[in-house]
């Protein structure tokens, strides 16, 4: 039977209390909380590369759209909120019970180790990994003293018996110092992320040009808070886009053609309702920061303004239209939803083409460059019901097709609209539809991470814990002197010395070597040239 398997029966011995204490015991050993650490950090890997719920909703419908099997599962195991799911937490939770319970203890013993003093030194220095003696005419006083000058900073007891005098010494405590340091600043890191996770929140919201943004939870796109945060406590700031700014390499002899060069968003902004309006430029690691929020760039696009009129001539519908992008080269979708439409509600869904060329059939159905160098909107009509009368909420990038039948041309085909900047298009049964302007939309994602310095700190301290950790040497070193007679009757000292790294370490024997050379010097012509070392 193997040794494993016996500690598994003998715990399966235990009694009700005892085999409690026996978990315990195994949930706060040191081997439990790096087992969870790593665990950890392998359970938090699909948060990285699968789309997030509380990142970007619309990337986890479009994971659902192009894999309808895989993704109930990945949904019922929670692999789109994995940072919230329960397995996450669980994870999360035994790690700060395992290293509370870990280092409470140890502190315990360090607190004892920093009271008590060094040991005894043993009995038979040659048996020590590094030991040296050699006399000299100094007294044993004189040894001692030497000795403590060349130890220097180290915890030091002399103690006198008839056998002589013996220095013992310790140092390099702060070793486990760094140690316990570096474990508390893992708790402190993940109580600074629990308190964000618990108190925090996060949202987005797509902005067109000339628009504005009020921080209250109406206006989200989307929106993900912690159970702990009431959104009624959300901080009153509003801003408005005044211009969205997006350049793209451009020369298309570069590998870099048309990667994005900078994106801008100038926005004006005020933290509270009566507050004068205040310019900012918002970009890539320059968030504008609030009080009780902070708001960020991760996304731009196109928004062309649409004028929809019907059979008498009335503007049913003009607004900025937001084409949401589905690749590098900003091909984009969207919908456009005309409920005031007479006598039939309207819906439009398309693609837009901000740089587009015509494919071999002499349609123009792709483009070349992110930049808007020859934009043009594509979309098929539907007339009938859009849904919008009957009280349930609806998306407003997707078009409810099944009360709406599809408008076809006259030889029987889906009938395609292709619009450029300036340009209108006659609609069938009368009205039109025009391609206004383009217009630019900026994603901001607002969020507020209440204690996110705690991490950072945590961080930081940690780091200088672990640098002590691994260069702090504890060693233990003792000098035993004792008076002889020398060959021609002088009184002579003879000391004996011995080291003991308490990690160990190739290079002792090195360093007691300069040690002996640094005592001898100390102790100055006193010292005869007798030594040994061993």
């Amino acid at each position: 039977m193997s040794e494993r398997a016996k500690r598994q029966q003998r715990a399966s011995e235990l009694a009700p209390r005892e085999f409690l204490r026996w978990m315990w015991r195994q949930l706060t050993s040191m081997r439990t909380a790096l087992f969870l650490l790593l665990l950890l950090a392998v359970a938090a890997i699909p948060g990285s590369f699968i789309p997030q719920r509380g990142v970007d909703a619309r990337a986890v419908q479009i994971f659902f759209t192009d894999h309808p099997t895989l993704a109930p599962i990945l949904d019922a195991i929670g692999m789109f909120s994995v940072y919230s799911s329960p397995w996450f937490s669980a994870i999360y939770l035994l790690l700060m019970i395992s290293l509370v319970g870990c280092i409470i203890p140890r502190i315990g013993v360090y607190a004892r180790a920093l009271r008590s003093r060094p040991p005894r030194a043993p009995r038979n220095f040659a048996r020590m990994p590094a030991s040296g003696s050699f006399t000299t005419t100094a007294s044993v006083d004189e040894v001692m003293q030497a000795g403590r000058s060349v130890l220097g900073r180290a915890r030091i007891d002399v103690v006198d018996d008839d056998a002589g005098s013996e220095l013992r010494a310790e140092k390099g405590f702060l070793r486990e110092l760094g140690n316990l340091v570096f474990h508390v600043s893992i708790v402190v890191v993940l109580i600074g992320v629990a308190i964000g996770a618990l108190w925090g929140y996060r949202g987005s919201v797509i902005v067109t040009e000339g628009n504005g943004f009020s921080n209250t939870l109406s206006q989200y796109n989307e929106f993900d808070s912690g159970p702990l945060f009431d959104p009624e406590d959300l901080p009153p700031f509003s801003f408005r886009l005044d211009r969205m700014i997006a350049e793209f390499h451009a020369d298309p002899e570069q590998p870099q053609y048309g990667a994005p060069k900078m994106f801008r968003a100038d926005v004006t902004y005020t933290e509270r309702p009566g507050d004068e309006p205040t310019p900012y430029e918002i970009f890539v690691n320059h968030p504008l920061s609030l009080d009780g929020g902070e708001v960020f760039l991760p996304g731009q696009g196109y928004a062309p303004v649409v004028r929809v009129t019907d059979a008498d001539g009335e503007v049913v519908f003009e607004d900025a239209v937001v084409f949401l992008p589905e690749d590098g080269s900003y091909r984009s979708s969207g919908v456009i939803k005309v409920p005031d439409a007479q006598p039939t509600q309207l819906g439009f869904q398309g693609f837009f083409l901000p740089t587009a060329v015509s494919t071999g059939e002499g349609q123009a159905s792709e483009t070349i460059y992110p930049g808007a160098v020859n934009p043009l909107i594509g979309l098929r009509m539907w007339t009938g019901d859009l849904g919008l009368d009957d009280g349930e909420p609806q998306s407003v990038y997707v078009l409810e097709k099944d009360g709406m039948q599809e408008v076809l041309d006259e030889a029987g085909e889906p009938l395609n609209i292709s619009l450029s900047p300036g340009q209108s298009q006659a609609l069938p049964g009368g009205g039109t539809i025009e391609f206004v302007e383009l217009r630019r939309f900026a994603r901001f994602q607002i969020a507020s991470t209440p204690g996110v310095m705690l991490p950072l700190v945590g961080v930081s301290v940690g780091v200088v814990g672990l640098i002590a950790s691994l260069m702090v040497r504890p060693r233990r070193t003792w000098i035993r002197a004792k008076v002889t007679t020398g060959d021609d009757g002088r009184s002579l000292t003879v000391v004996d010395v011995a080291a003991l790294d308490r990690v160990p370490r190739d290079e002792l024997p090195d360093d007691l070597d300069e040690f002996l050379a640094s005592l001898r010097e100390e102790l100055g012509e006193t010292t005869s040239a007798q030594e040994n070392r061993t």
